[in-house]
């Protein structure tokens, strides 16, 4: 059994998240943390209306169907002259969860006629992290910026092509994962919670 349960599917954000951790993690190992996916834990129903909740949600189950502590996270862009949407609602937005390209392509055609200087966004990351024993810990990250026109990049992934983060003049999509890491939403959360971490798993 794992010391540590990762509550995703996705196996970009497991490889994203351990590069963020380890270096603050000496004591634990890559082979000591384990995916929702690797544990066959089920998926249970997202339905908060916050990124906090939904990491909470995520956590909750994968601590209580493993009986290990369980991270998690819930993250999406906020688009400015959208109201914060797509916000929780970011990996569905065109109707399919995690259809990546087609929630690009809806998002930049709903803000066609924005001007560039209306164009703000942020992504949020919200971390939890849930032991057996009941335990909760949330950090929260945000890395503001503005959505461009059109993608630009082959790395990263969700909609990190068609943003650029304040200070940045590329892509997320066009930044190298140890760059990215350094400034992103997630690394912001999960750095954070690494004391947290380093607590419970000693």
């Amino acid at each position: 059994m794992p010391r540590l349960a990762i509550a995703t599917r996705n196996a970009h954000k497991v490889d994203e998240i351990w590069a963020i951790l380890s270096p603050l993690l000496p004591h634990v190992h890559r082979e000591d943390v384990a995916s929702a996916l690797d544990l066959g834990a089920p998926s249970p129903v997202e339905d908060g209306v916050t990124f906090e909740a939904n990491a909470l949600i995520k956590a909750r189950a994968l601590a209580a169907s493993t009986g290990v502590p369980a991270l998690a996270d819930d993250s999406g862009i906020a688009v400015d002259v959208l109201g914060g949407s797509p916000g929780v609602f970011s990996a569905m937005w065109a109707g399919a969860h995690g259809d990546d390209a087609a929630n690009l392509q809806l998002l930049l055609g709903q803000i066609a006629d924005v001007p560039d200087e209306h164009r703000g966004a942020a992504f949020v990351c919200a971390a939890a992290l849930v032991t057996p024993d009941g335990r909760e810990f949330v950090e929260v990250g945000r890395m503001p910026g503005r959505v461009i026109r059109e993608a630009r990049g082959e790395g990263g992934f969700g909609y990190d092509p068609i943003f650029i983060a304040d200070g940045q003049d590329v892509t997320n999509g066009e930044l190298d994962a140890e760059a990215k890491n350094a400034i992103s939403h997630r690394g912001m959360a999960f750095r954070a919670m690494a004391p947290h971490l380093v607590a419970v798993l000693g």
